[in-house]
């Protein structure tokens, strides 16, 4: 980090210009943190199963969600934060009513992930 303040605009990390989606990664800060904003106002809808290679910090910003952290599941709702280990595959999904928002940290200084095939899909079969 060269220890000046770093000032991003909405512009240089949104992809929706009301929801809070998007994704900035460690190059844009010069931390080793990257953080991904997610929201959905569907109900049934998040992230599918996959892992990273590093630890995850889940912030509930708004509504209510089911993770799926290995074989635990865990309903989260707004002000509650959770942790997604290294190598350990997980999801979440949007509880309902109304929207979801989550800011989900990445202790990586990049955006690394492994999409997976869902056991609770291949299993429903």
């Amino acid at each position: 980090m060269s220890g000046e303040p770093v000032h991003l605009k909405r512009s240089e990390w949104a992809s929706d210009d009301r929801l809070w989606k998007g994704v900035l990664e460690d190059k844009a800060m010069g931390t080793d943190v990257t953080i991904l904003f997610y929201s959905t106002e569907e109900v049934g809808v998040g992230p599918k199963w996959h892992v990273h290679p590093y630890d995850e910090i889940f912030i509930v910003r708004a509504g209510r969600a089911l993770f799926t952290i290995g074989e635990t599941k865990i309903e989260a709702k707004a002000g509650e934060i959770l942790l997604g280990p290294a190598d350990i595959p997980h999801k979440y999904s949007n509880l309902g009513p109304g929207l979801l928002e989550t800011t989900d940290l990445h202790v990586s200084d990049r955006w690394i992930q492994t999409d997976l095939e869902d056991p609770e899909l291949e299993s429903s079969r």
